[in-house]
């Protein structure tokens, strides 16, 4: 039922968050991470591209109630936690993606309130979410100067840009979010002035295991459907299941999955325990996966034929949708900033355990 419903909606380019509540609610709770768990392939099917708003969502969730204090905790965790309301993650800027310490917006302090005014660009849930967590600039250049803030749908100076037209991601809405004079209670900070960017750090490192597991959900499905459709569709008078050439692309692809599957739990195991080395497994997880999974995803349509290329079949959304994960959470040609190798002893970031 889910698959229709998620094929459904791409068709028509829409799918109102509140429409995911009773799914998600319904759903079976995630047991604790673990490297050798056995539960997480039930799990991973759940958790599909088009549903990669949803890990923006939590990012959110866990920031406010990680650096919030007690009463915004009280005030913002639970509606979220019970999916009664909907929050977005506000970083990414026109002109500051990747870069995005350059962030413009600016937060002016006005008594006891910020006065905001810029934009942010491609923000997943735009103008339908209720809570967006902004990362303004209330001081001077560079990371030092962002702060993080809370700002509520229906504040007065805040507004969204028409719906984007994108190649995938079609049943989640993708806005503009734009500041003119928005006023927002200095109460509604989370976290000290110029704490921002480290707040929006740390929750990417939870981000990029998220868009990593929906590529991984995508795979999955995408390695499952090939193998029946191989079963059932015939030519030269046999199953296309009984050519070797394709057995053996079926195996490469089963043998990438399970290595992106263990590369993602090994980063999810060293960030809940703090490890000093989970950025960059992380970011290593983020980098492989998203990658090998798009490659299982897109060999899978072609495995199809003229089917996978059809809307009818799920493959072609698989593919259009796990794309994208190759762009959030920091492309790809900026991972060696995440990823460093040791240079004369020099490095920003702890590094993996090697063997």
């Amino acid at each position: 039922m889910y698959k229709r419903m998620l094929v459904g909606r791409d068709c028509h380019g829409s799918m109102p968050l509140s429409s995911l509540k009773p799914w998600l609610q319904a759903a079976p709770a995630p047991q604790p991470i673990s490297a050798s768990t056995s539960e997480y392939p039930s799990l991973e099917s759940t958790v599909q591209c088009s549903l990669g708003c949803l890990g923006n969502f939590s990012m959110c969730v866990w920031m406010i109630d990680t650096f919030g204090n007690e009463e915004q905790r009280h005030r913002f965790c639970p509606p979220l936690c019970t999916m009664e309301k909907f929050a977005s993650y506000c970083l990414t800027e026109p002109g500051s993606g990747s870069d995005a310490a350059s962030l413009l917006t600016s937060a002016k302090r006005q008594g006891d309130h910020y006065i905001l005014n810029g934009s942010k660009a491609f923000i997943s849930g735009g103008g339908e979410s209720d809570i967006y967590v902004v990362m303004c600039r209330t001081g001077g250049p560079g990371p030092k100067g962002i702060s993080c803030v809370v700002v509520e749908k229906g504040t007065p100076g805040l507004s969204f840009g028409k719906k984007e037209k994108k190649v995938g991601w079609n049943s989640q809405p993708t806005r503009a979010v734009i500041f003119e004079d928005c006023a927002v209670p200095v109460a509604s900070r989370i976290g000290d002035e110029g704490q921002g960017f480290l707040i929006a750090m740390k929750g990417l490192n939870g981000g990029r295991i998220s868009v990593a597991s929906c590529s991984l959900g995508a795979a999955h499905a995408s390695v499952i459907l090939t193998r029946d459709h191989l079963n059932v569709r015939k030519q030269f008078g046999e199953p296309l299941a009984r050519n070797q050439y394709l057995q053996f692309k079926l195996a490469d692809m089963a043998t990438r999955l399970v290595a992106s599957r263990l590369m993602i739990r090994s980063a999810a195991v060293a960030l809940q325990e703090g490890r000093e080395d989970a950025v960059a497994l992380c970011s290593m997880a983020k980098l492989f996966a998203t990658e090998e999974c798009f490659a299982i995803c897109s060999q899978a349509l072609q495995m199809h034929g003229g089917y996978g290329y059809l809307k009818d079949y799920a493959v072609q959304q698989y593919v259009r949708d796990s794309r994208v994960h190759q762009i959030l959470e920091v492309q790809r040609e900026a991972w060696g900033n995440l990823i460093p190798c040791r240079d004369k002893g020099n490095s920003c970031h702890s590094h993996p355990q090697l063997p």
